[in-house]
């Protein structure tokens, strides 16, 4: 029997593969150590570390800046496409799921025995399919779209083969809030990933000028009242495991629920665009935070600062759409800092390098980071007159 068959909270931790995006792996380090996890190392847009089941599921729903939880399993070498086959078929996999479940593989091959990904994962799909049948005359049917199993496959370039199961399931981004998206929305991971960037202390009000399909607004909001990000998500990948232990995971989630606090500063989102503002709305009340986040439909240009300081976080557009110019967008978005935010520092998201330079202010912090595909830059610029002053912060009535 495989050794994560037997894997409880009891047991020795095992190793986990954390997979985020480039620029936010120390973000995810660190959200790992507010869990009390340890033996943390970063990589190249992936950290692991070692958990027990119980911080597994935690991880799973706390875990802000993760896109997937991968448990390697099993390792070895190959030498041809058929030793892969045969590796793979000895793994024991009846111990794993049954059957009657569906299963799915993802692969990542940059061994030269293989002229595409495809071919290593349907080598790898018919050997489990074809153990099942050896043993219960019966192949378990494969889904790539909703399996109940899903399996990693990782071929290096040294044709060393690492499997894995996915504990996730449906990548962790997909939070179940998003009703409705705009034409260029972000990743609630990555949203999540700039606001820890940012280091906001959440002791001060927060504002997206060009909130779009409110993504940012919503991770702010859960940031600030320490609401885990999948709390409300219905399946994770581990549910279909035989390991499966419901009553710790119903234990896990009573817990974190307890975790929520106030938050006595405001969320403002801002956008000139009625169309994204109504996704806006129903993407945060889908996410059970209405009374949490101030939506306002105006022009940034035309907002009034609150009086009190704070942070800006925000997701411009980049001018990818052709025949788009966002050259005046960027000025205007710098002019308007200059006048209006006063004490406050503000983050922008943008791959337009051009367009960044149009903002005309020089930034304390640029940060590489990607939005999907786009190389980006995230830059921090710290808004002063004169000499830098300490604003001393009050909340909201």
């Amino acid at each position: 029997m495989l050794y994560l068959c037997s894997m409880s909270s009891n047991d020795r931790k095992k190793k986990i593969l954390a997979k985020t995006s480039f620029g936010l792996e120390e973000v995810l380090a660190e959200e790992l150590r507010q869990l009390d996890i340890s033996q943390i190392e970063v990589g190249n847009r992936a950290v692991t570390f070692y958990a027990d089941k119980e911080e597994l599921y935690k991880a799973n729903i706390w875990l802000r800046s993760a896109n997937r939880l991968l448990l390697p399993f099993k390792e070895f070498t190959i030498k041809n496409d058929q030793d892969l086959y045969n590796q793979i078929k000895n793994i024991p996999w009846e111990d794993l799921f049954n059957v009657d479940q569906s299963f799915a593989i993802d692969s990542t091959v940059f061994s030269e025995l293989f002229n595409h990904t495809k071919y290593a994962a349907l080598k790898a799909k018919d050997a489990i399919a074809d153990r099942f049948r050896d043993k219960f005359d019966k192949r378990p049917d494969v889904d790539t779209e909703n399996p109940d199993i899903r399996i990693n496959l990782h071929i290096n370039a040294d044709n060393r083969c690492t499997v894995s199961l996915d504990s996730s399931g449906d990548p962790l981004f997909k939070r179940g809030y998003r009703e409705s998206r705009s034409m260029a929305p972000i990743k609630e991971d990555l949203a999540a990933g700039l606001i820890l960037l940012s280091g906001w202390d959440k002791n001060s009000n927060f504002i997206d000028l060009f909130c779009g399909s409110g993504t940012i607004l919503i991770e702010a909001a859960m940031i600030a009242c320490n609401i885990p990000p999948n709390i409300n998500r219905a399946v994770f990948g581990f549910m279909n495991w035989k390991t499966y232990d419901e009553e710790l995971f119903d234990r896990v989630v009573d817990e974190a629920l307890d975790e929520e606090i106030d938050f006595k500063f405001k969320i403002i989102g801002i956008d000139n665009d009625g169309r994204v503002m109504g996704m806006s709305r129903a993407n945060i009340e889908a996410a059970g935070l209405t009374d949490k986040i101030e939506l306002h439909k105006k022009d940034f240009k035309d907002f009034a600062a609150p009086e009190y300081k704070g942070i800006i976080v925000c997701n411009p557009p980049y001018g990818e759409r052709i025949g788009e110019n966002v050259d005046d967008l960027y000025t205007e978005f710098g002019d308007n800092l200059k006048t209006q935010y006063d004490g406050w520092n503000a983050w922008l998201i943008s791959s337009n390098m051009g367009a960044l330079k149009k903002v005309g202010l020089r930034p304390s912090r640029k940060i590489k980071v990607f939005n999907g595909s786009l190389e980006c830059r995230f830059m921090k610029y710290e808004m002063y007159k004169g000499t830098k002053k300490i604003h001393k912060l009050k909340p909201v009535d």
